[in-house]
């Protein structure tokens, strides 16, 4: 049965592949919790006493809260799976009280980082520097070294002007840019569409890194060809990324965790601090909710809060006889 459910998050549901592999393991580990093989036995045990037990051994073995709670999700998850299946007739997860988690704030680069680490990352993405891959053997470690170089430079550009999640970043094809219309196409959660607008520069950038792809890979971008490529012309995957993202950013003054979500979450609090609609930002992240997209408000609270006490007389001076 969980062999099932994993099919049908996978399948029906189009959750990413890391989220099925987070909600397999964790149902895998409330088997062997309840020591229960088979698909009666793990049901035997969904019941709220149970589940109880399973959380307080998860919180004694150390278990920070927001794993438990990725835990409780897919245990919560798969019963309702078991409803739908007539397996089961309510969800005892619900009625189980889950660990308080404490918020954490979006980290995010502020915007004259970004457009630092762009002005001087710019070369990597200029013509003239695409004339001179061309005019190299596309064999040789100079073509390969130019290559990455752009393609590097590329995927923080994409990430940060339109926001977009890691696996939608790897799932774009040729096709998802619309250069007459300067959009973007991008399959979200869900297997949801929407279309992000994208600047000039950008496409242009995109544009010329497609001519850079055809030369190194030795063969033309097909539209239905991934957008990305590594240099042997193969799809980008996620720990890729993360490491193109960690060796940009390494040295361009930017502190902090370096991943594409911090990225997205950049571009959104960069949005809402220039007055952008939280509905529109809302849109171009793919979010479900506006409550998923409202916690970027606390950003811009908490970086008011600092502006006024480094900047009010009274503030000051209140700070000074504390």
């Amino acid at each position: 049965m969980i062999d099932r459910y994993i099919a049908y998050i996978r399948d029906v549901r189009r959750y990413s592949p890391r989220t099925q592999e987070l909600y397999a393991e964790a149902l895998k580990r409330f088997a062997d919790w309840a020591e229960a093989p088979g698909d009666a036995g793990i049901i035997d045990h969904l019941i709220p006493s149970r589940i109880r037990e399973y959380e307080a051994h998860l919180i004694e073995e150390g278990m920070k809260p927001r794993t438990v709670h990725l835990h409780l999700s897919a245990l919560s998850g798969f019963c309702n799976f078991l409803i739908k299946e007539g397996v089961m007739k309510s969800n005892p997860v619900r009625t189980v009280r889950r660990p308080k988690m404490e918020k954490r704030l979006p980290e995010y680069y502020t915007e004259r980082l970004m457009e630092e680490y762009l002005k001087e990352s710019a070369h990597a993405a200029s013509r003239e520097e695409l004339e001179v891959l061309l005019s190299t053997d596309r064999e040789g470690k100079l073509a390969k070294e130019l290559y990455n170089r752009r393609l590097r430079r590329l995927i923080i550009s994409l990430l940060y002007a339109s926001g977009i999640r890691r696996a939608e970043l790897i799932g774009l094809q040729v096709q998802s840019v619309d250069f007459p219309r300067s959009t973007l196409r991008v399959r979200g959660k869900g297997d949801k569409m929407r279309e992000i607008p994208l600047i000039a520069s950008l496409l242009e950038e995109i544009s010329l890194y497609l001519r850079a792809a055809s030369f190194i890979t030795g063969a033309e971008r097909l539209a239905l060809h991934p957008l990305l490529v590594t240099e042997k012309g193969s799809p980008l995957y996620p720990q890729y990324i993360d490491r193109a993202v960690k060796t940009e950013l390494d040295g361009s003054g930017i502190t902090g965790r370096k991943s594409p979500h911090v990225l997205r979450h950049s571009l959104a609090t960069a949005l809402l601090e220039e007055g952008a609609d939280l509905e529109a930002i809302k849109q171009m992240l793919g979010h479900s909710s506006l409550a998923a997209t409202e916690v970027y408000t606390h950003n811009s609270v908490e970086r008011l809060k600092t502006q006024y006490i480094n900047a009010h007389p009274r503030a000051k001076n209140t700070c000074r006889d504390d």
